[in-house]
C-alpha cells in the first residue's frame, strides 16, 4: 500500500471522529453556550485530555513504536509480546497509581495548575472539580490504548486505532440527546457528559484490545520489573511525551491563563474544535503513518527511501493544509455562526471565537509540520533534542499569553499558541538540515510556491464572495441557505485552489502517487506484515 494510501486509512477514519466531534461541539455550544458550565467542563475535560495526548501522540507512537518494531524484527512475534508484556505490567501499576493520587488531589490541582482564575466563584471552583474527579480515570484507559495503538500501528493495521476516538464523540453525542430529550438543565448537562467521558475511555480501551488479540498478540499482565527495554522505553518516552505534545502542553497552561476570563476557556475549545479538524486528520495520519515507515528505512540502510519520505510528507501535508489555513482565515465568522450560533450560543460570543479561529488557521501549517518533522528525529531515537525545542516553545508561549491576554483576551492567547508553534517547527527543521538528516529534493521546492499561490488565489476569492453574500451567511438568513451557500462556497475555493495547483504544476497526482509508493519489502518485513 502506498504512503498516500495508509495516510487516507488513519486520516478517513479521523476524520469521522472529528466530524462526529462537530455534531457533539454544536449541540453542547445550543445546551451550554460559553456560561459557567461549558467553562467548568472545558476546564476539567483539558486535564486528563492533555495527559492523554501526551501519552497518545507523544510517549507511546514515538517512543515505543521504535522499539516494538525493533523486537519483532530481532525476536519475532514472541520478543514483541513479552515485551509489551513488560510495558504493560509497569504501565498499569504506574497509571493506577496516578490515577490514586491525583483523585485524591483535584481540589489543589483545580486550584493551581487547571484554573486558579475559578476560586473567586466558588459554585465553578466545585463544579470543576467534580466534573475533573468524574473524567479523569479516562488518562488510564487511553494510555493503555495508546500503547496497544501503537503495536497496531507497528503491525501495519492502523484502523482500529484510528476509529477508536469515534465513540468518544458518539456516546457525547448520545449523552447530548438524552439531556435534550430529559430536558436537562446546563449543570445536569456537564455531569452526563463527564460520565460519558469515563465511559467512552472504557469503550475505546475494548476496541483496540480486541483489535491486538486479533492481530495476534496476547497480553497477559507480568509483575511490575524495570528490565532493560522498559528501562530504555522510559529514558525515551519522557522527552518525546513532553515533544509530541506540546500543543497540548501549551493548551493546559493556556487554559490556567485564560480562566482569569468568563467563556474565555470555552471560546478557545469551540475554536479548537473546527481548527483541529485539518489539524487531526492531515497531521496525526502523517504523524502516525510516517514514524514507523521512517524507522523501518533507516533500520535498513535505505537513505534515498527515506529522504523521499520525508519530503513526499511535507509535501503532501502542505498540499492539504494550506487552503485549509487561508479558508480559516478569511471564513471564520460564517464558519462559527453556521456551527454554533444556536440556543444559548449569542452572537458576540461568534464574534470573539471566530476572531481566535482566524488566528489559528495561521497556525495551522507549522503545526502539521511539526508533525512531519518530529518523526525525523524519533526514528533516529533522538528525543532529546525535540523536548529541548518544546521546552523553547512553550517559554515563547506563555510569555506571549501572559503579555498579550490582558489587553487582547482569548485572541492574545491564540496569537501565542501559533508563535511559539511556527517558532517550534523553524527549529526542528533547522536541525534536520544542519545534521544532514533531512534534504530537500527540488520537486518539493519547485511545488511550495505554487501551493501557496494557489491557496492566496483562493483566499482572495472567497473574500469577495463573502462580500456578495453577506446576508445569506448573516443570522438573519434560515439554517438551509446558510448552509447551502457555505457548501458553495466551499465548493467554489475547492476548485479553485486545486484548479491553479494542478494548473501550475504544485501538485501532480500521478506524480505524488509515485513517488510515494513504498519501496519492495525485505525478507524481515514480508514475515512481520499481516
Amino acid at each position: 500500500m502506498s504512503l498516500i494510501g495508509k495516510f487516507a486509512t488513519v486520516g478517513g477514519a479521523t476524520l469521522g471522529s472529528r466530524l462526529f466531534g462537530f455534531i457533539r461541539e454544536m449541540l453542547m455550544a445550543a445546551a451550554v453556550g460559553t456560561g459557567p458550565v461549558a467553562d467548568a467542563f472545558n476546564a476539567a475535560f483539558r486535564f486528563p485530555n492533555t495527559f492523554r495526548r501526551l501519552f497518545a501522540e507523544g510517549a507511546f507512537n514515538s517512543a515505543f513504536v521504535p522499539l516494538f518494531a525493533k523486537e519483532i524484527e530481532a525476536n519475532g512475534m514472541e520478543g514483541a509480546r513479552r515485551f509489551s508484556e513488560e510495558v504493560f505490567g509497569v504501565l498499569f501499576t504506574v497509571l493506577m497509581a496516578l490515577t490514586i493520587v491525583m483523585e485524591l488531589s483535584m481540589p489543589f490541582l483545580v486550584r493551581t495548575v487547571i484554573a486558579p482564575g475559578f476560586v473567586d466563584d466558588p459554585t465553578k471552583f466545585e463544579n470543576t472539580v467534580r466534573l475533573a474527579t468524574i473524567m479523569f480515570p479516562y488518562l488510564a484507559c487511553m494510555s493503555l490504548a495508546a500503547m496497544m495503538g501503537g503495536m497496531l500501528n507497528s503491525l501495519h493495521r492502523y484502523f482500529a486505532a484510528a476509529i477508536a476516538p469515534v465513540f468518544l464523540n458518539v456516546i457525547l453525542i448520545g449523552v447530548l440527546a438524552l439531556a435534550w430529550w430529559k430536558h436537562y438543565d446546563a449543570l445536569q448537562v456537564g455531569y452526563a457528559l463527564s460520565w460519558g467521558v469515563m465511559a467512552a475511555g472504557f469503550v475505546q480501551l475494548a476496541i483496540v484490545w480486541v483489535a491486538v488479540r486479533h492481530a495476534g498478540i496476547k497480553i497477559g499482565f507480568r509483575r511490575p520489573k524495570l528490565t532493560g527495554n522498559v528501562k530504555r522505553l522510559l529514558v525515551l518516552a519522557l522527552p518525546a511525551a513532553i515533544t509530541g505534545g506540546i500543543t497540548q502542553i501549551n493548551l493546559l497552561i493556556n487554559t490556567n491563563i485564560a480562566s482569569g476570563g468568563d467563556g474565555v476557556i470555552s471560546s478557545l475549545a469551540y475554536a479548537d474544535r473546527i481548527y483541529q479538524l485539518p489539524l487531526g486528520v492531515v497531521g496525526i495520519a502523517v504523524a502516525t503513518v510516517l514514524l514507523p515507515e521512517l524507522a523501518r528505512a533507516l533500520r535498513g540502510g535505505h537513505a534515498v527511501e527515506a529522504a523521499n519520505l520525508q519530503n513526499r510528507s511535507v509535501e503532501f501535508v502542505l498540499f492539504l493544509t494550506l487552503p485549509a489555513a487561508a479558508a480559516l482565515l478569511v471564513m471564520a465568522e460564517p464558519i462559527v455562526r453556521f456551527l454554533y450560533e444556536r440556543g444559548n450560543f449569542s452572537p458576540s460570543a461568534t464574534v470573539t471565537v471566530a476572531e481566535i479561529l482566524g488566528i489559528y488557521g495561521l497556525g495551522l501549517p507549522a503545526f502539521v509540520l511539526i508533525k512531519a518533522f518530529i518523526p525525523g528525529f524519533f526514528a533516529r531515537e533522538d528525543t532529546r533534542t525535540p523536548m529541548i525545542f518544546a521546552a523553547i516553545s512553550v517559554g515563547v508561549n506563555v510569555s506571549l499569553a501572559l503579555t498579550l491576554f490582558p489587553s487582547y483576551g482569548g485572541p492574545g492567547i491564540a496569537t501565542a499558541e501559533i508563535t511559539a508553534g511556527w517558532v517550534n517547527a523553524a527549529l526542528l527543521f533547522g536541525m534536520l538540515m544542519w545534521r544532514g538528516h533531512w534534504k530537500l529534493d527540488l520537486p518539493l521546492l519547485l511545488r511550495i510556491p505554487r501551493l501557496l499561490i494557489a491557496a492566496g488565489l483562493m483566499a482572495f476569492a472567497i473574500h469577495y464572495a463573502l462580500s456578495y453574500f453577506s446576508y445569506e451567511l448573516s443570522s438573519a438568513s434560515n439554517l438551509a441557505v446558510r448552509a447551502g451557500t457555505l457548501l458553495a462556497l466551499v465548493v467554489g475555493a475547492m476548485v479553485i485552489y486545486f484548479g491553479v495547483a494542478f494548473a501550475s504544476g504544485g501538485a501532480n497526482l500521478g506524480m505524488v502517487k509515485r513517488g510515494m509508493k513504498r519501496k519492495p519489502k525485505t525478507d524481515v518485513q514480508s514475515e512481520i506484515e499481516p
